[in-house]
Order: C-alpha cells, then sequence, then structure tokens
C-alpha cells in the first residue's frame, strides 16, 4: 500500500454479498468465497444467511456480511489488492463508472475461479464485494485506489 498510513486505511467497511442457488452445492460456494478472504481472518467473518426463491420458485440462499474491524478492513484489502491481476485492474479503471457509486467501488468475483484460489473479476453470478470508503468523490476514490493497489496505476 503506497501511499496510504499502514494503521489509517481509508476505508469505512467492506461488505460481501452471494447466493448459493439450489443446483450449487452449498459448502463449495462457501469454500470458494472463503478461498477469497484473508487466511488470519476467515474464522472471524460471519455470514448471515436468508432463504430467497428464485424466478422459478427455486431456492436461493443469500450470504451477506459487513466488516467493519480496521484490521480485517485492511488485510481483506490488502488481499484484494495483491491477489486481483493488472488486467482486470485495469479493466475496473476502464470501466470505474460502472464500478462506483456513492462512496462505494464495487467488485465482482467469480465464484468458479475462487474455488481455485483464483481471484477473476466476472458478472455473472459473481461474489459481490462493496468497499465503502470515508472519500465521495470519484477523483478521491480513484486516487485512494491506485494508492491501496486495486486499481491500474496507469490511465487506460
Amino acid at each position: 500500500m503506497r501511499g496510504v498510513s499502514q494503521s489509517k486505511i481509508p476505508v469505512t467497511y467492506i461488505d460481501i454479498r452471494f447466493f448459493a442457488h439450489a443446483t450449487e452445492d452449498q459448502s463449495k460456494v462457501i469454500e470458494a468465497v472463503r478461498r477469497l478472504l484473508p487466511t488470519n481472518q476467515v474464522d472471524e467473518i460471519v455470514f448471515k444467511t436468508s432463504n430467497l426463491k428464485g424466478h422459478y420458485h427455486n431456492p436461493i440462499t443469500l450470504f451477506e456480511t459487513r466488516i467493519k474491524k480496521k484490521e480485517t478492513v485492511k488485510v481483506l484489502v490488502e488481499t484484494l489488492s495483491s491477489n486481483i491481476s493488472d488486467l482486470d485492474k485495469e479493466a475496473l479503471l476502464s470501466e470505474i463508472g460502472l464500478h462506483t457509486e456513492k462512496g462505494s467501488l464495487y467488485v465482482r468475483l467469480d465464484k468458479q475461479a475462487a474455488l481455485e484460489g483464483e481471484f477473476k473479476l466476472c458478472s455473472a453470478d459473481p461474489v459481490r464485494v462493496r468497499i465503502r470508503f470515508k472519500a465521495k468523490k470519484l477523483e478521491d476514490m480513484i486516487k485512494i485506489c491506485r494508492e491501496l493497489g486495486l486499481l491500474s496505476a496507469h490511465d487506460c
């Protein structure tokens, strides 16, 4: 994390949400998401579940959590920034308007790739990660994301 103080990370919280569909092995979905989390904090992160019904009344389980503990937020941001590929960071930056809203950066990670321990962006049935910043302006968020290593350092 270049330019950002290790103790004062400018992130308020991180939300993680994902679905387990009836056709998926719920334990594999949970295992995939756990592989995206920092190993030291994985047991501290508890997901709340909600049972939903899909379009055709198929059962879907929603998992969600909000991480506020500063140390866990810091380590999770470091984990994301060190594991998202440079190509995906460039894609995020080039489409930044699609991934930001009101002080939040939205990152969608591939559940299948996560099962293999890979951090890949995707749009279909993702693990949704919302990083809520203290800064609200887009320019400030881009600057912070670059300093944290979440976005490409060069303009696209």
